[in-house]
């Protein structure tokens, strides 16, 4: 799935962070906990450089715990304290200062040792649009500071927002990259609704997903639509459901664009139960996303 998306806003606020960093002592990374190495944007470790960071694993809610678990792991292993967290309810979000407190305390030790009186943490919140960074601007404020709404790329400027009188936030708005390099990172972000619907193609978005759940989650996925079995064939899956569904169009086809929008909905909003999309060292490929030449929709 190759998507050309880098609005003039986003290479502004590539811009802006980078200016903005000498005025940082830590970075706040938020990601998807659903899909936490594709909802990086690859060139955040070459802005950020060394600066102290405090990943934050948002709509953990959402994800699978197990697999959670295993990210926390993964980049705990690479000197890097990520937390899970779910913005809307604030699950997690109190201890964000905490953390940010721990990141910074050998240099607020070094300006006491300079006879420096101690001030705010100064953080900056970075991750791709529709992660949940105007959710957390106002969570952790306690008051609405920031837009917030379902679709990408809501927040358009910056701001400092202060969280007590330990804590200043400076948002920025999503930076995205100008093309997915990896097939699967453009399917796992159409999938969590980080690209605008507008732009993707369901039934691509659709059959990538329910591979993935048939490999991964095929119990809940059965549960969810009341089939006994899951068929080889990805359509004949989304037929199943269809018919289920009453996802029917002239001449008693399936509507294969109803249907998939109507799974990627359901995936989206947890009805088919707590999905993450990928895994540390996961084994699905892009070929296992791909429809088959046998499998090609005649009524497209």
């Amino acid at each position: 799935m190759t998507i050309q998306w880098f609005p003039g806003h986003m290479a502004k606020a590539r811009r802006q962070v980078t200016e903005k960093l000498k005025l940082i002592d830590v970075v706040i990374e938020l990601l998807d906990a659903r899909l936490p190495l594709s909802s990086r944007n690859p060139m955040i470790d070459e802005i950020v450089s060394d600066k102290p960071r405090l990943i934050l694993l948002n709509k953990s809610d959402l994800a699978d715990e197990a697999v959670t678990r295993q990210w926390i792991q993964y980049f705990a292993s690479r000197g890097i304290k990520a937390l899970p967290i779910d913005a809307l309810s604030g699950r997690g979000v109190n201890k964000i200062p905490v953390e940010c407190q721990i990141l910074v305390e050998e240099m607020m030790e070094k300006r006491r040792a300079k006879g420096m009186q101690d001030r705010a943490i100064r953080a900056m919140i970075l991750g791709i649009p529709n992660v949940g960074k105007s959710s957390l601007m106002n969570r952790l404020a306690g008051r609405k500071v920031a837009q917030t709404g379902d679709r990408p790329a809501v927040t358009k400027a910056q701001q400092w927002v202060k969280v007590g009188k330990s804590l200043e936030l400076l948002d920025t708005p999503g930076i995205l990259w100008p093309k997915f390099e990896d097939p699967l990172v453009g399917l796992r972000l159409a999938a969590s609704g980080a690209i605008k619907d507008e732009i993707i193609d369901f039934q691509e978005v659709a059959l990538f997903v329910v591979a993935y759940l048939r490999m991964h989650y095929a119990e809940p996925f059965k549960a969810r639509y009341q089939l006994e079995e899951l068929p080889e064939s990805k359509l004949a899956i989304l037929d199943e459901i269809g018919r289920r569904r009453g996802c029917i169009v002239g001449g008693g086809h399936i509507d294969y664009d109803k249907v998939s929008e109507l799974i990627l909905r359901e995936m989206r909003g947890g009805k088919i139960g707590n999905i993450t999309l990928e895994r540390p060292d996961d084994p699905f490929t892009v070929e296992m996303a791909r429809v088959s030449m046998d499998e090609i929709n005649p009524y497209a």
